[in-house]
């Protein structure tokens, strides 16, 4: 493997900001690579769209990524991994990685015994996608019986997660809304099927009770992502040239559209400041996600 291909970034995307929870993990995990993330803040959110919709929206995002000269691409939004991951690993010509395989074996590996729960926007649980994960199995972990299976929609917890209304009343109205079901099903394991949710995870936690493990996808996906790089001798070589003081990889940012409240928001998933964003028109999009796999190779 070339140098010149070690060296390049990692590309992330999303349909908002949410992605930022997985941009973090993958920092943490992978502190020496660089990583552009894209987020498509224009055409938020994805969950609530058709899958064709999302596919066409997918394409675009990762061709763009593509286009940048990232070495993989990774699928921060569970909706895009739900209903386009498959497309894009045989549309692109880099390795691809969503976000549910890896939440699906983390889940499977940490429950006693008891029933798996999964939360997530509707896009991502009409798709059945974690579900059918969990069914089937995963890595070395054998699927579960259908009736340890349980799913719940949580729409509201994306704007509440964004208004940074955590650990309000608020809050903890909607988490007995969707989630007493889950609690009262006694549960052992319950994964976060959303990247915005692991900032809810302490009121998440505090509500279900200590003896479910919650399962950060974000997390699941940086290992998986670290993984991969190792298996594919893609790791960026320890001696490179630091683009950042004490050595750690440079993030850049990319928007389809800047909402005012970025900059504060994104400081809270990403738990640092954001001071340098690019923006990327619809227009650029759109040519991005008609690049032929021909068009990106060496």
């Amino acid at each position: 493997m070339s140098d010149d291909l070690r060296h390049r970034p990692l590309g992330v995307f999303d349909s908002g900001m949410g992605g930022l929870t997985v941009l973090r993990a993958l920092h943490e995990q992978l502190p020496g690579e660089d990583i552009i993330y894209f987020g498509d803040t224009a055409r938020v959110p994805y969950g609530t769209k058709g899958e064709r919709t999302v596919r066409t929206f997918a394409r675009q995002d990762a061709g763009l990524l593509v286009r940048l000269g990232v070495k993989l691409v990774v699928v921060a939004c569970n909706t895009a991994s739900a209903f386009a991951l498959d497309y894009l690993r045989v549309t692109f010509p880099v390795p691809v990685l969503g976000v549910i395989d890896p939440g699906v074996e983390t889940a499977l590996e940490r429950t006693r015994g008891g029933s798996v729960g999964v939360i997530g926007t509707s896009g991502t649980i009409r798709s059945r996608r974690y579900q059918e994960g969990l069914l089937a199995g995963r890595g070395q972990h054998v699927g579960l019986p259908v009736e340890r299976i349980l799913a719940q929609e949580c729409p509201l917890f994306v704007p509440l997660v964004e208004e940074g209304m955590m650990g309000t009343q608020i809050t903890r109205l909607a988490l007995e809304q969707y989630l007493a079901p889950l609690r009262n099903a006694d549960i052992d394991t319950l994964i976060l099927g959303c990247t915005h949710y692991p900032l809810l995870a302490e009121d998440i936690g505090g509500f279900m009770g200590p003896e479910v493990t919650l399962v950060d996808s974000a997390d699941a996906l940086a290992r998986a992502a670290a993984a991969l790089l190792a298996d594919r001798n893609l790791l960026r070589p320890p001696d490179h040239d630091a683009t950042t003081e004490g050595g750690a990889g440079r993030l850049s940012f990319y928007l389809s559209d800047i909402p005012w409240k970025f900059a504060e928001i994104g400081e809270r998933f990403l738990g640092q400041s954001i001071d340098d964003v690019k923006t990327v028109g619809l227009d650029e999009m759109e040519a991005a996600g008609q690049i032929l796999p021909a068009d990106m190779q060496e």
